[in-house]
């Protein structure tokens, strides 16, 4: 059962004596990256059928959660309910229903408040309104200029202020400084550096009289340190982005939960639901924090899916059905899929995407193709696959686009593509019709891609710099998402509007028989 939650004394601190009686204790229950994932899924974060959710091979899901949410609230003293960005985005129930199954679900489970994620943009400014006018709780982000935005100049704030037994607790919210990259929150919004605008907040909630502040941060694990090294008056960071997992029982963990910097504790619960964070935190009377502990609980079968969510669920997903259950291919081994693969080096996912990008319009005269790994959101397990798999992978309705590009700018995309390999960034590039070496030790944006050949009816040819190239993208890579400015600006004869990328890989696979994943060195690490 849940409660059979570890408090590990390694990630405790602070005293160890007894606790005094004006001592104020609060337990964070969080999630961050949910990604629509309102059905359970499997261990490859992709969709998990029914046999195998009775079988007890799933997890997650909003029915879990529902589970999970009640009986750590039965067992805390104070508990609260965050969130650390991106609802959106990931499923077909995204697709169809946008934000509206996302609003009635946190309502449901009683969040307290939720920050902006960069998917929470996806769909523009109004998406985003209509969901935060849905929603029983406040939707925060600090570190962006709204006003000039009319749908949230008035509604979006930057922190807020709850009351729990008494005591006021101060939440600010942040989301990535590079969203404009990231998403679409049109023109009229300008992200700002973190750390400044947590600490304008702070101030303020200060001078409020508030000594206990929470900041509810979708920037990543790496942000969220910073932000703790370089601010004052910040006791916890509820993190989300870059979909950590922290742990102190978990081998795979990126650090201990809490990560403490600077006296703030930092904490995130991996993504898509398959864990629920419970922090558990002290006070002294001054608003000192004093001690945390708690560890992330993973949704598995042992956890009980409630009966009345899961059959609300059902029911949302009955007009998605015979979308997601028609058969498009098989694969003959696992797809490997997964971010921290995807985002650092060649995985199986980026060469089967990039190849059927390729395949599509080579008839067209197009030589490359350039897939950005964060539009890649799931792996594929062996067997038959189905559209809604298809779909979970490729969730954005992006569009082919084609273009052409000279070299050079073909080669800034590249290094572009390599400059945040360390921050795990979605613009890494999976590639086709091309190979590259890059080198980890050189400065991003200095000369990392050291190497690229392109192929051609004779062999492979070094890159030429004045030569022009035919490539195919995204709509949302040409366009200059994820860093690569260089298709928007330099790229020539530009057509945004083929078809949707999910279609396509769906098509190659049905010519495909049992698809076999593999990698064949076109991308190599010096």
């Amino acid at each position: 059962m849940l409660s059979r939650i570890l408090l590990s004394s390694a990630a405790a601190f602070g005293l160890s004596a007894g606790v005094a009686a004006a001592d104020y204790s609060l337990t964070i229950l969080h999630t961050n990256d949910f990604h629509a994932r309102f059905e359970p899924i499997s261990k490859y974060d992709s969709g998990c059928s029914a046999e195998d959710n009775a079988e007890g091979k799933c997890f997650g899901g909003s029915a879990r959660l529902v589970t999970a949410v009640n009986e750590a609230r039965a067992r805390a003293e104070n508990p609260i309910l965050l969130d650390g960005g991106d609802q959106f985005q990931g499923t077909l129930y995204y697709t169809y229903y946008k934000g509206k199954v996302a609003a009635e679900m946190m309502n449901k489970l009683g969040y307290d408040a939720m920050t902006v994620g960069n998917h929470e943009f996806d769909d523009g400014p109004e998406v985003l309104r209509g969901f935060m006018d849905a929603v029983n709780f406040p939707v925060l982000m600090s570190n962006a200029d709204v006003s000039a935005e009319p749908l949230l100049a008035d509604t979006l704030m930057k922190s807020t202020v709850i009351e729990k037994a008494g005591e006021k607790i101060g939440l600010i919210g942040l989301t990535p400084q590079n969203t404009d990259e990231l998403a679409s929150p049109g023109k009229n919004i300008t992200f700002t550096d973190p750390v400044p605008a947590v600490q304008g907040e702070v101030d303020k909630l200060t001078a409020e009289g508030v000594n206990k502040i929470i900041v509810l941060s979708h920037s990543g694990y790496a942000v969220d340190q910073r932000v703790a090294a370089e601010t004052t008056g910040v006791d916890v960071i509820v993190g989300g982005h870059s979909n950590t997992l922290l742990s102190n029982t978990n081998d795979r963990a990126a650090g201990p939960y809490p990560t403490m910097v600077n006296g703030v504790a930092i904490v995130q619960a991996y993504a898509y639901g398959k864990f629920l964070g419970e922090l558990n935190v002290t006070f002294d009377d001054e608003g000192n924090l004093i001690e945390a502990v708690g560890e992330p609980l993973v949704m598995d079968a042992s956890v009980t899916e409630d009966e009345v969510t899961k059959a609300r669920i059902l029911e949302l997903g009955e007009p998605l059905e015979e979308i997601r259950q028609k058969v498009v291919g098989a694969a003959g081994a696992p797809i490997e899929g997964n971010r921290d693969v995807c985002r650092v080096m060649e995985c199986p996912m980026g060469n089967l995407v990039a190849d059927a990008m390729l395949e599509r319009v080579k008839d067209q005269g197009v030589q490359i193709a350039i897939a950005n790994s964060g539009g890649l959101r799931a792996s594929i397990d062996e067997g038959d696959v189905t559209m809604g798999e298809v779909l979970t992978v490729l969730p954005f309705q992006n569009t082919l686009s084609t273009f052409q590009i000279k070299g050079a700018g073909l080669l800034a995309a590249l290094e572009n593509g390599v400059s945040q390999v360390e921050e795990v960034a979605g613009r890494f590039p999976q590639v086709a019709g091309l190979k590259f070496t890059w080198d980890p030790s050189v400065a991003p944006g200095e000369g990392r891609i050291v190497e690229v050949m392109v192929e051609t009816d004779g062999g492979y040819e070094p890159l030429d710099p004045d030569a022009t190239y035919n490539v195919v993208t995204n709509n949302y890579v040409r366009n200059g998402g994820d860093g690569y400015k260089m298709f928007a600006t330099d790229g020539m004869n530009a057509y945004d509007y083929g078809p949707d990328l999910a279609d396509v890989v769906a098509e190659y696979l049905a010519g495909k028989g049992p698809y076999e994943p593999y990698t064949d060195g076109r991308i190599v690490k010096k």
